[in-house]
């Protein structure tokens, strides 16, 4: 079955797991440089309200923009490429096709760094569109807890590689920190829910992810 054709102006839950349980990220530089590219590959063309990198699967929450919002930036086709210190122009694409360029470009860089051949993502990615704003809540608190859920700490303080140290901090973020801490009502609320217990189970199945 193909997956559904990704949206302008959707909500999406975003989910892409290594192949054959194949580890994504080994090193803290693994992580960064998959950050990097997500800022020149979908930073373009989508809002992002919520992520968390886990050694063998990602986690992402979305919101594709319409296309005027994507081509209303004074330099839609050029981002900065910091190895050369200056602007390359990058052809936009769809958002399916913005996520390919972003699973292939991170693959090439990993298989080189660890010798490893062939595909490293699961294809196709999962997808799933996030209609209400209940689940849009529920979805953040799966996303900054899956750390959590997978015993790799107690609470999502303690782990680095998930959107909501960014979400506590003053410091500037492209995060929709604002509107998303606007949805538990304040920073209080959005604190305290996320040191709630959850069930997972129940999400997950809705989602369909496992």
């Amino acid at each position: 079955m193909n997956p559904e054709k990704l949206q302008y102006g959707k909500f999406y839950h975003i989910y892409s797991h290594g192949v054959g349980n194949r580890n994504l990220f080994k090193e803290p530089e693994n992580y960064e440089y998959f950050l990097h590219l997500y800022g020149k590959y979908i930073e373009p063309v989508a809002d992002t309200f919520a992520w968390a990198l886990m050694p063998n699967h990602l986690h992402l929450l979305v919101r594709f923009r319409e296309n005027n919002e994507i081509f209303a930036s004074p330099t839609p086709d050029r981002v900065l490429n910091p190895v050369r210190g200056k602007n390359k122009p990058q052809k936009i694409g769809t958002p399916s096709q913005q996520f390919s360029k972003l699973f292939n470009s991170y693959a090439q860089a990993f298989n080189k760094w660890t010798g490893n051949r062939g595909t490293l993502f699961e294809r196709p990615f999962k997808r799933k569109p996030i209609g209400n704003i209940h689940y849009l809540k529920r979805v953040v608190l799966y996303i900054h807890n899956n750390p959590v859920h997978h015993n790799f700490c107690k609470h999502p303080l303690e782990y680095p590689w998930t959107s909501y140290l960014s979400f506590i901090s003053l410091k500037p973020t492209k995060l929709q920190r604002d509107e998303v801490v606007g949805w538990f009502d304040r920073e209080a609320n959005f604190k305290a829910k996320h040191g709630e217990k959850m069930s997972f189970l129940e999400l997950e199945e809705w989602l369909g992810f496992g």
